[in-house]
């Protein structure tokens, strides 16, 4: 594919983010934000055992979409105990996601700090996302459509980012938040998916303490190359049409992509992906 290395800084100013990065909405690396977070020291797998063994997390793997699935419902749900314990004996398909630090665990707290990058983050909503050696999320972009940092711990994560500007060659699904689940983004078959040849976006392997900036509405895929995980803080988007879509997703197309599963069931989601072909076919040729 065509991907471009995200760039990649040690450390960076508030002032120098905004410029460079956050005003012309391009994705950054810094690579040393956090070393004075008790965090960059503390956090692992056996820590997170530790504090959270006893909770019970919703897990989540790489099957595709049924009209059966409820919006974002997960497919399993274990002690956080056992879940690493399955992360560390063998590769596994299940991932945490979306799992609320300060509503789940309230002392992770205290290990970290809400960074001063020049935007206001949404201080109730850190969330966490496990992952186990080679799982991955389909490419997608979020709901709220939120300027994200993503923050990662223990192991190393791939991740592969596109400017909203490229969707019309992702093969996005309607009233979705997904492209076509059939599509391996780490290995792209370019006869079955022509369009993506004309892609073009970036690709950044993230490390134990470091942070990817991704901006507001960026389509992400992120695969686990080693068990591990992350936190992502998040900031409301700043541009007026962004901001206007966040709120369409949330309010009005998720719910009528919920209401349209149980009308129609399982010919509801075979005719999104449908039309996510024809879609797509139909815009790369112009």
């Amino acid at each position: 594919m065509k991907l471009t290395a995200v760039p990649r800084v040690s450390t960076i100013t508030k002032e120098d983010f905004l410029e460079h990065y956050f005003k012309p909405q391009k994705p950054v690396v810094i690579e040393r934000a956090i070393e004075n977070w008790p965090a960059f020291e503390k956090w692992n797998l056996d820590y997170i055992r530790e504090v959270a063994g006893d909770k019970v997390v919703p897990l989540y793997d790489d099957r595709p979409v049924s009209h059966k699935d409820g919006f974002n419902e997960p497919h399993a749900q274990m002690k956080m105990s056992e879940y690493i314990d399955l992360l560390k004996a063998e590769p596994t398909k299940y991932r945490i996601f979306l799992w609320n630090v300060l509503k789940e665990v309230p002392q992770l707290q205290k290990d970290y700090q809400f960074p001063d990058f020049g935007l206001k983050l949404k201080k109730k909503l850190p969330m966490l996302f496990f992952g186990g050696r080679e799982s991955y999320t389909f490419m997608h972009y979020d709901i709220d459509m939120s300027n994200i940092f993503h923050f990662h711990f223990e192991g190393k994560k791939e991740c592969i980012l596109f400017a909203p500007s490229e969707t019309k060659y992702l093969y996005k699904v309607p009233n979705s938040l997904i492209a076509h689940e059939s599509i391996d983004f780490s290995d792209p078959d370019y006869e079955k998916w022509p369009a993506l040849r004309n892609a073009r976006g970036f690709k950044a392997e993230l490390n134990h303490g470091e942070v990817l900036y991704m901006p507001e509405g960026y389509w992400h895929y992120m695969k686990y190359k080693t068990p591990g995980f992350s936190m992502s803080l998040r900031s409301w988007p700043k541009n007026p049409i962004n901001f206007a879509e966040g709120l369409y997703n949330v309010f009005v197309m998720r719910n009528f992509d919920v209401l349209m599963r149980k009308i129609q069931g399982q010919k509801w989601i075979d005719g999104k992906n449908k039309r996510a072909i024809e879609r797509t076919t139909k815009l790369a040729a112009k």
